[in-house]
C-alpha cells in the first residue's frame, strides 16, 4: 500500500465547502479555554461538513494564533459564531426546532452507542469546560444528554476528543 498524497485526496477548496450541502450537525463550545482544543474541533467539524459551530462564554473566537495552529485554516471555511450566553443559545436552537443533546455524564444519559439521531431535525451536540463539563442549567434545557461509554480508569476524555467521536458517530449513522 501507498500513502496518498495530498493533491491525491481529492479535497475541495474553502470555496467549494461553503457551497456544499452540510449536515444537519451543529457544535456549541461551552465555555472551552483551551485555544488548541477550539482549533481542533473547526478541524473535525470542517472534516464532516458541520454546518455551524457556536462559541459561547469564555471560548476564544478567531482569528488567533493557537486556535489556527491546530485549526488548520478550518476557521475560514466552517461558519462560526459568538453567543455570549449558552443557555439562551440553547433555547434559541430549541424554538427552532433544533434537538439539543448535551455530551456529558448525567444520570439517564443515553449511552452513545445507544443513539439514534433523528434524520429530520438538526442534531446540536453541546460540549463543555474541560474542567467543569456542560454547565448544569444547560444540561437540564437540553432534550437529551449523550454519554460516551468508557471503560478504563480514566473519568473524561479531552474536549476535542469527545467532539471528534460524536460527531463522527451522528454523522455515520445519520448518513447511513
Amino acid at each position: 500500500m501507498r500513502k496518498l498524497r495530498n493533491d491525491e485526496l481529492g479535497r475541495i477548496d474553502v470555496e467549494a465547502y461553503k457551497r456544499a450541502g452540510k449536515s444537519p450537525i451543529i457544535i456549541v463550545l461551552d465555555n472551552i479555554r483551551s485555544l488548541n482544543n477550539i482549533g481542533s474541533v473547526f478541524r473535525t467539524a470542517d472534516a464532516f461538513l458541520v454546518e455551524k459551530i457556536y462559541l459561547c462564554g469564555i471560548t476564544a473566537t478567531p482569528p488567533h494564533k493557537d486556535i489556527h495552529k491546530t485549526a488548520l485554516g478550518a476557521t475560514d471555511s466552517v461558519d462560526w459564531e459568538y453567543v455570549p450566553d449558552t443557555i439562551e443559545l440553547v433555547e434559541r436552537l430549541k424554538n427552532e426546532g433544533c434537538h439539543v443533546i448535551s455530551v456529558e455524564q448525567a444520570e439517564n444519559a443515553t449511552q452513545l452507542n445507544d443513539y439514534a439521531p433523528a434524520k429530520e431535525k438538526k442534531q446540536v451536540l453541546v460540549f463543555g469546560n474541560e474542567v467543569k463539563g456542560v454547565a448544569q442549567n444547560v444540561v437540564t434545557a437540553s432534550n437529551e444528554v449523550l454519554e460516551i461509554p468508557q471503560f478504563g480508569t480514566k473519568h473524561s476524555l479531552n474536549i476535542s476528543v469527545s467532539v471528534g467521536i460524536v460527531v463522527w458517530d451522528c454523522w455515520s449513522k445519520i448518513n447511513a
